[in-house]
């Protein structure tokens, strides 16, 4: 009697393990609009190996149109910090799916992707309605969907794009750089439980709710996020 309900205490803690093993929390270190600089991007880098984070997101605007594309990601990597990004409005998709083949496998690009970390499904798209790579607000809005879909079973998910949402205050911030209706559009749609961006250099470290969706605009300073 007494073996059986130690059998039965074992196979409950076993269960209780697995099921805690599938909620794992994912460790993020989200930074934006580094525009080239190298010296920021290996001091970000040297923070995500401290704090020991699961994934670095770079959402846009690495580069400075391009001028300069060295020692802005291989630092993550050099690290082997698994990174994903996005091109912003100041390097091109071409850009963007070179320093991912250049960096592989730490690095991946996500623009029109949505790819699994731990738990956690990811989907995104890169560029704005100004600079070097330009989509309109139905691109912007098709390439989210087309990540989406791949993680349509995924309970968790998280919406990574430069630009940031219309009707906003990240968008009142800045009178010269909209806000994206197609990046509002897909929250509104798909209901990412957080939104990540970047774009307006004055709105870095506002937080804002569209629905039950967490949007944050983050910048060169960096932001853990913990999901």
């Amino acid at each position: 009697m007494v073996r059986k309900k130690s059998r039965a205490k074992s196979k409950k803690q076993t269960k209780k393990k697995v099921k805690n093993k599938h909620l794992k929390h994912l460790k993020i270190l989200a930074i934006g609009d580094l525009h080239g600089d190298s010296r920021q991007a290996s001091k970000l880098a040297k923070k995500a190996k401290k704090e020991k984070v699961d994934l670095v997101i770079l959402s846009g605007d690495l580069t400075f149109a391009e001028s300069n594309i060295d020692y802005l990601v291989g630092p993550f990597a050099k690290r082997k910090l698994d990174v994903f990004i996005i091109p912003g409005n100041h390097e091109t998709l071409a850009t963007a799916n070179f320093l991912e083949k250049v960096y592989s496998p730490r690095v991946k690009n996500i623009h029109g992707k949505g790819l699994k970390k731990e738990n956690i499904g990811i989907f995104g798209a890169g560029g704005a309605n100004i600079g070097l790579f330009q989509l309109s607000e139905p691109e912007i809005f098709n390439t989210l969907h087309k990540g989406f879909k791949k993680l349509k079973h995924v309970k968790k998910k998280i919406m990574i794009t430069h630009v940031h949402p219309s009707e906003t205050l990240m968008a009142k911030l800045s009178v010269f750089v909209p806000g994206s209706s197609g990046v509002r559009k897909a929250i509104l749609k798909f209901k990412p439980d957080i939104a990540i961006c970047s774009h307006v250099h004055e709105a870095e470290g506002i937080e804002e709710k569209i629905g039950k969706t967490k949007v944050i605009n983050v910048g060169r300073k960096g932001k853990i996020i913990t999901i």
